[in-house]
């Protein structure tokens, strides 16, 4: 008599079922990781490590607070600026560019729209450091 077993123990076992578990794992990591990072940094912005430029420039534009500055030394609000550039920029050629420098108690968003007026107009504008406070040793930006 032959009495033969039908139920036959498998002895390995499916990884397909691991291998989505780690895909699910991977997934959730990349979209939380996402949600974590912050959506806006502080900006500081950088002091002046090398000496003054001996020349003036033509066109300096210095943003003291947050609602004005100065025009080659002439007190100007934020609202005036663009109309205040306008006239400015007629008297020079178009290589002159606008020396922007702003403090740093001054929002970033206020060097931005600073920016994008001169943007608009196809003006060339360089980016000046905060001048060291005299009688300070000038320090390193923050990372």
């Amino acid at each position: 008599m032959g009495i033969r077993s039908t139920h036959k123990v498998d002895a390995g076992f499916s990884l397909s079922s691991m291998t989505d578990l780690v895909f699910l794992l991977l997934i959730f990591f990349v979209i939380v990781s996402t949600m974590v990072s912050p959506f806006a940094l502080p900006v500081d912005l950088p002091k002046n490590k090398t000496s003054a430029s001996k020349a003036e420039p033509k066109v300096a534009l210095r943003l003291l607070t947050e609602t004005g500055g100065t025009l080659n030394g002439n007190a100007i609000a934020l609202a005036d600026i663009e109309g205040a550039l306008i006239a400015e920029m007629a008297k020079h050629t178009e290589s002159d560019a606008i020396v922007l420098s702003v403090a740093q108690e001054v929002p970033t968003g206020r060097m931005v729209d600073v920016l994008n007026i001169a943007k608009t107009h196809k003006w060339r504008i360089v980016l000046a450091s905060a001048p060291t406070p005299p009688g300070q040793p000038p320090t390193p930006a923050q990372p």
